[in-house]
C-alpha cells in the first residue's frame, strides 16, 4: 500500500484500429488527464510509440512526473499478456509479432502490461467497476464484435499461450452458420455483436414482409443503432431481431456458467445499453437453458464502466499490478 501511496498514478492505453486514447487514473479510478492519438496513420510502430509518447509525457509531467507512476497498462487486439506482444492483429497498420510493453519500458522507465481489450475490461470492472470484490465473473464486450474475459478465483484466464477466453468465437449456429471474420462459420461473434445485429435485420427484412421502419433505410446502410432506434418505437420487427440475438446470447451464457460458474456475467458496450430489449430475452434463455445445480446462482449484470472511459480504466488496471523496474 505504501507504493501506491508514493506512487498514486497508473497510466491507461487503449490501442484501437482507428485511434489510440491515453490518460492518467487515481487508485478511485478518476481519470486525472486523457489524450489520443490516431493509429492508422503511422505505418511503423517505431514511430506510434515515439508519438504516443510525445502527447503522454506532458501529462506524466503535469501530474508531478514518471516517479508518481507505478505502471502502465495497455490493451490492445491481439495482445498477449504474458509476453507483452500484439500478435498478428488483422485491423493494425504493423503486422506480425510487435514487441509493443518492452517498447513502452524502454522510453518511460515506467513498468508496462498488455493485454487484450476484452481481459482489460474484466480488470477494469474487477478494480472500479460492478465486479469489485468478485473472484469468480464472466466479462463479455458487445461491440463491433464479442469479445471476453473470464476471471476465476481473483486471475484473468490467459491459458498457456496466453490467448484464451475467445467466448465470441464458439460456435452457436452448426447448420448454414454466417460466415465469421475469424474464418469459421456460426460464432457467436456472428450474431450478437453490433455487426451480428444489422446482419440479422437485413435478414429478416429479406426473408418477411412485415412493415419496418428499418425498411427505409438502404439495407447496407443499417446499423445496431437503427434496430435499437426503431425498437423504440415500437417496431415489431425490430424488437424481434433483439429476441433472436438475445435468445442466442442468453444460450450461450448458459454454456459458459457451466464452465466455470461465475458470481456474475457482465455485459459492456453499445449492444448491452439496449435496456429490456436485449436483457430480457437473455436472462430467460439463460434461466431456461442453464443446469438446475446453477440455476439463480449467477447475477446478469451490465459494466458500471463509462462507455467513454472504460478502454482507458480498464487498460489502467493492469498498471496496479506490477513491480518497479530496478
Amino acid at each position: 500500500m505504501i507504493s501506491n501511496m508514493e506512487k498514486p498514478y497508473v497510466v491507461g492505453i487503449d490501442i484501437g484500429g482507428t485511434n489510440s486514447v491515453f490518460g492518467i487514473v487515481d487508485t478511485r479510478g478518476t481519470i486525472l488527464c486523457s489524450g489520443s492519438v490516431k493509429t492508422q496513420v503511422y505505418d511503423k510502430v517505431e514511430e506510434y510509440v515515439d508519438a504516443v509518447c510525445k502527447n503522454l509525457l506532458p501529462l506524466i509531467e503535469s501530474e508531478g512526473g514518471v516517479e508518481k507512476i507505478k505502471g502502465i497498462g495497455i490493451g490492445a487486439p491481439n495482445g498477449n499478456y504474458y509476453s507483452g506482444t500484439i500478435e498478428f492483429a488483422p485491423n493494425l497498420p504493423w503486422k506480425g509479432i510487435i514487441h509493443l510493453a518492452e517498447m513502452f519500458e524502454q522510453r518511460l522507465g515506467i513498468p508496462t502490461a498488455l493485454t487484450n481489450d476484452a481481459n482489460a475490461a474484466a480488470v477494469g470492472e474487477m478494480t472500479y467497476g460492478a465486479a469489485r470484490g468478485m473472484k469468480d465473473f464472466i466479462m463479455i464486450t458487445l461491440g463491433t464484435g464479442v469479445g471476453s474475459g473470464i476471471v476465476i478465483n481473483g486471475q484473468v484466464v490467459y491459458g498457456h499461450d496466453g490467448f484464451a477466453g475467445e467466448l465470441g468465437h464458439v460456435i452457436v449456429r452448426r447448420e448454414n452458420g454466417r460466415m465469421c471474420g475469424c474464418g469459421r462459420k456460426g460464432c457467436l461473434e456472428a450474431y450478437c455483436s453490433a455487426t451480428g445485429v444489422a446482419r440479422t435485420a437485413r435478414e429478416f427484412l429479406v426473408a418477411r414482409s412485415d412493415k419496418s421502419l428499418l425498411r427505409n433505410i438502404p439495407s447496407e446502410e443499417i446499423a445496431s443503432k437503427d434496430v435499437y432506434d426503431a425498437a423504440v418505437k415500437g417496431d415489431k420487427l425490430a424488437q424481434e431481431i433483439f429476441e433472436f440475438t438475445g435468445h442466442l446470447l442468453g444460450e450461450s451464457l448458459a454454456d459458459f456458467v457451466a464452465f466455470s460458474s461465475p458470481e456474475a456475467i457482465i455485459l459492456f458496450g453499445g449492444l448491452a445499453k439496449s435496456g429490456d430489449f436485449i436483457m430480457k430475452p437473455v436472462q430467460k434463455a439463460l434461466e431456461e437453458n442453464v443446469l438446475n445445480v446453477f440455476k439463480g446462482k449467477t447475477k446478469l449484470l451490465i459494466s458500471e464502466l463509462k462507455d467513454s472511459d472504460a478502454a482507458v480504466l480498464g487498460a489502467s488496471a493492469l498498471g496496479w499490478e506490477l513491480k518497479d523496474i530496478k
